[in-house]
């Protein structure tokens, strides 16, 4: 089985069990060697909280995720497992995810195996099964099956705003 398809099982399975934890799995990631496979899981408040998810909260989230992971039993042997928040790089998977982050600037790659398959743009939302981005000054439409990775791009502001004094 390939680690896109784990993947995709453990997504499913960790989906259906988040709604009774009143967590939002972001995404899982299934990254490393056959032998030492790493499962990674972000998980977040649901959308409609105002605060970020804290690190207690997300500490919270661990035995749960481990136990539906172990229930799927998708490795011959152990793994390695890391429950973390989204990050300022939040990855955007879901058609609500990318309606919610309109506005931010993105970076998208494509499944595409012809032409351009990076893009860096703002996100303009999610319309008719695609995502809408704008890049370089031009909308662009990338079906929503044709996204392979999609995450926010953060800009930090290294500026530190100074003090004015008159002096009178």
């Amino acid at each position: 089985m390939s680690y896109d398809s784990v993947r995709d099982h453990l997504l499913e399975a960790l989906e259906r069990v988040a709604q009774d934890h009143d967590i939002d799995v972001v995404d899982v990631e299934v990254t490393g060697s056959a032998e030492k496979p790493t499962v990674r899981v972000r998980v977040d408040l649901p959308e409609g909280s105002d605060d970020p998810i804290s690190l207690d909260e997300v500490a919270a989230q661990n035995a749960w995720v481990s136990d539906t992971i172990d229930l799927v039993d998708p490795f011959p042997g152990s793994y390695v497992l890391e429950v973390s928040s989204p990050g300022l790089a939040r990855p955007l998977r879901r058609p609500h995810d990318f309606e919610r982050y309109s506005g931010e600037v993105v970076s998208l790659t494509t499944t595409a195996t012809e032409g351009r398959k990076h893009y860096a743009g703002t996100l303009k939302g999610f319309s008719d099964g695609s995502v809408a981005l704008e890049v370089d000054g031009q909308p662009v439409l990338i079906p929503l099956d044709e996204v392979k990775r999609c995450k926010i791009k953060p800009t930090i502001d290294f500026t530190t705003p100074s003090a004015s004094h008159d002096a009178h």
